[in-house]
């Protein structure tokens, strides 16, 4: 007898999406220590190169190309930067059920998260210079903005799971439309503050800058972590305070508002 198809809510746990979350916090502060390796290395976003306005955007639809050709973007939580003319993946649809709301692929703030970088967190963390590594430079760009982005968009899941558990919470605002009272059912204050301590926390532990003749017992004092750091810690905590969490909780509204469509 062939086995029962899998129903689409057994996979998805609040349990799973909260440590999903926590894995993702490891991911997004090492790839802010990788880039803070380089320089800012301006001619990387500015010098035209080939038939794009920048080596940054020649590397970064490059790579998304070749992506998407293996299947990347086939995982809901994961969008392209550049989504214009990619090819189409040459691995077959996953078999599994889906645990989202086709909603899902209609929301995506790529293009915001994108801008952010650039403009506003970028030149917080990389320090004024230029090395001459562009092409690491945009490698390592691209990894943090895919860590940062899967981070947001992972909101999906989290509005998925939450809407599920409490569906009369959540049904009044979606046919009020209530973006406002939306946003208010999903702050929990005391919980963000709690990420912005563990990712601050993460990243003076990731970031310590450590030498042979260190001593290890001086790395601590009254329980913290001491020293120098290769990425500022509280930029760390900025960056999920003004951008990441606020930007989540727009992915989740979105979704909620489509969820009963």
């Amino acid at each position: 007898m062939a086995e029962a198809p899998k129903q689409p809510n057994e996979s998805l746990t609040l349990e799973k999406v909260r440590q999903a979350l926590i894995n993702q916090e490891d991911i997004i502060v090492f790839r802010l220590i990788e880039r803070a390796a380089f320089p800012l290395n301006s001619p990387t976003y500015h010098r035209k190169f080939s038939s794009s306005p920048s080596l940054f955007n020649f590397i970064v639809k490059g790579t998304e190309a070749l992506q998407s050709q293996a299947g990347r973007y086939v995982i809901p939580e994961e969008l392209p930067f550049f989504p214009e003319n990619l090819p189409p993946s040459l691995l077959p649809p996953p078999a599994d059920s889906p645990v989202l709301h086709p909603a899902a692929a209609s929301i995506n703030l790529n293009e915001k998260i994108l801008d952010i970088y650039l403009k506003q967190l970028l030149p917080l963390f990389a320090a004024p210079g230029d090395d001459g590594n562009y092409a690491s430079t945009a490698s390592s760009d691209l990894d943090c903005l895919q860590a940062i982005s899967r981070r947001i968009h992972y909101g999906y899941y989290v509005a998925e799971v939450k809407f599920r558990d409490a569906p009369q919470d959540y049904e009044p605002a979606i046919r009020a439309k209530d973006r406002e009272g939306l946003m208010k059912l999903l702050t929990f204050t005391d919980v963000e503050e709690k990420v912005k301590k563990r990712v601050e926390k993460k990243s003076m532990i990731f970031g310590q800058e450590v030498s042979l003749d260190s001593d290890p017992n001086s790395l601590k004092q009254n329980g913290t972590v001491k020293g120098k750091y290769r990425v500022d810690p509280s930029l760390v905590s900025r960056l999920y305070g003004e951008w990441v969490m606020p930007l989540t909780k727009d992915v989740q509204v979105e979704y909620l508002l489509r969820r009963l469509d």
